[in-house]
């Protein structure tokens, strides 16, 4: 739970994100006369899994393809007490070099290493960050000083880490940023708290909330596929769309965490938050134009126009142990960490509703879940089946294996393909689905960036469409809130299923009871 704040709603940073009326002056004056600026990182959390294994990896692939500013200074912020170069030994084992070219990777490595320092401090110090303060100004000199901050901490000492960041190490001249990790909140009540604690000391525009999936290479091309394609657009409503899958699996289980993971569970881990963000991106209207606040209001009307999630149309499930071969797996509850009479879902899936013009009666269906047979990420389009299809006779009775679908794999092997009904070549007439297949990894030779690289650029770059506003996040928990609250009230027990499998049954019967199939599954077949 995110700390109980107090005092009125007072910003205490000076230096607002958003100055249209700066970027009029900028055009005014000459090169020359511009004010040359520099930028300072600042991962608070800096000797934890998260820092080490993506943000400050993600931040060195940044400056080996020279996306990040001339000027710019890394500092690592944590409890540990650690020397600059202690912290320059910690992460350097984790900093990887383009698969295309790495000719240079040393020598950029050495570069990047010597812009990392480190500074020991309490998260809920003001004298610590007024140290850190110190710290930067030395590196800043008399440029103009932008600062971002990354809280790579968890979510109960955010606001102690923002209320001495403001207050105390917030750029003088500059803007100031601050990323914020979920989870953000385990419920509406929470999140509303956590949104007004946070803005007590910074403004909006200011906050970005990440979810690294948004920075994901499919994720990213999935308006440009819609948008930018005659043959997709028309197609985009009930009229042609029978239902939408958006899957997300897991081949392994809590490894270690399952402490923190029980204190949330997969419906408020994956589906909240990386599936619903996913789901309002497809479904969304056409913006206005690509405007972060253009793309952010068509998602919050999608969120808003969702029904209600009936407990009905959701089913839970927990992985318990099972040997194969000789090898075993340990049950969720088996973890040391996991209460043994846990409730705590390890599998979600749920059918929900848009209730508007372009997909009223669709299901869009959403499963999600650790220990199962394969890892994967991808959205599932299945389309109507062909009115009086000639050809029927050539598959038989089962129309389900004519059905055209689109598949967009976020993970692992991104892919955008497309099943057809195809004649198998010969003298006969047989038919066969075959796919159209775009498959990123023969197509573009290039490495595709990590999703953290994406995001922090934006954040450097103040883009904020691939980020969630407050509003957003308001309507997205007030859809699971109920059922959440519901589930924990009434004490539902999942069902299990065994580790390695395709999950509980029940998730079959769900989509049966919208005349679906899962595709992932008959593809597995």
């Amino acid at each position: 739970m995110a700390p109980i704040c107090v005092g009125s709603a007072r910003n205490t940073l000076e230096n607002k994100d958003s100055r249209p009326e700066e970027k009029n002056i900028s055009f005014s004056l000459s090169e020359s006369e511009k004010p040359e600026s520099t930028i300072s990182i600042t991962v608070v959390g800096a000797s934890g899994d998260l820092a080490k294994k993506k943000i400050f990896p993600a931040l060195f692939a940044l400056f080996y393809d020279n996306w990040l500013p001339e000027n710019f200074t890394v500092f690592g912020y944590a409890r540990s007490k650690l020397t600059d170069e202690e912290l320059r030994n910690m992460i350097s084992g984790t900093l990887t070099c383009r698969i295309d070219r790495r000719e240079d990777c040393e020598q950029k490595m050495e570069q990047f290493l010597k812009r990392c320092f480190y500074h020991s401090g309490q998260y809920n110090s003001e004298d610590d960050f007024a140290a850190l303060d110190k710290k930067l100004k030395e590196k800043e000199g008399e440029k103009l000083s932008n600062r971002l901050f990354y809280l790579s901490i968890p979510p109960n000492i955010f606001v102690d880490v923002v209320k001495s960041a403001s207050q105390r190490a917030s750029s003088g001249n500059g803007w100031t940023r601050v990323i914020v990790e979920k989870p953000f909140g385990r419920d509406s009540e929470s999140s509303r708290e956590l949104t007004r604690c946070l803005k007590q000391y910074l403004a909006e525009d200011q906050i970005f909330r990440i979810d690294h999936y948004l920075g994901k290479e499919l994720v990213e091309n999935l308006s440009v596929l819609r948008f930018s394609n005659l043959v997709f657009e028309p197609l985009w409503s009930r009229n042609y769309i029978r239902n939408v899958q958006l899957i997300f699996s897991e081949d392994f289980g809590t490894e270690g965490r399952g402490g923190y993971f029980d204190n949330y569970g997969i419906i408020r881990d994956i589906m909240q938050n990386h599936l619903l963000q996913i789901l309002a991106l497809f479904a969304m209207e056409t913006p206005v134009s690509l405007d972060a606040e253009d793309i952010r209001n068509e998602k919050v009307k999608i969120l808003r126009s969702m029904s209600p999630l009936l407990l009905e149309n959701v089913v839970i499930g927990q992985y318990k142990g099972h040997s194969k071969g000789n090898k075993s797996y340990a049950g969720y509850t088996d973890d040391p960490t996991v209460p043994k009479n846990s409730l705590t879902p390890t599998f979600a899936a749920a059918a929900l509703f848009i209730n508007n013009a372009r997909w009223d009666g669709v299901p869009f269906l959403m499963k999600a879940g650790k220990a199962l047979h394969t890892r994967r990420a991808e959205i599932r389009v299945q389309f109507r089946h062909v009115p009086g299809n000639l050809y029927k006779r050539s598959f038989g009775t089962d129309l389900d294996k004519t059905t055209n679908e689109l598949v967009l794999r976020l993970q692992p092997d991104e892919a955008i393909y497309v099943k057809i009904n195809n004649k198998v070549p010969g003298l006969g007439m047989r038919l066969d689905q075959s796919d159209l297949n775009l498959l990123y990894k023969t197509r573009y030779r290039r490495e595709i960036p990590d999703a953290y690289e994406r995001l922090l650029l934006d954040a450097i770059e103040g883009e904020r469409r691939l980020f969630i506003r407050s509003d957003e996040l308001d309507a997205a928990w007030s859809l699971f809130s109920p059922l959440l609250k519901e589930l924990e009230e009434k004490k539902i027990a999942p069902e299990l299923y065994p580790y390695g499998s395709r999950g509980p049954v029940g998730a079959h019967y769900l989509a049966a009871k919208y005349n679906v199939r899962w595709g992932d599954l008959s593809e597995d077949s």
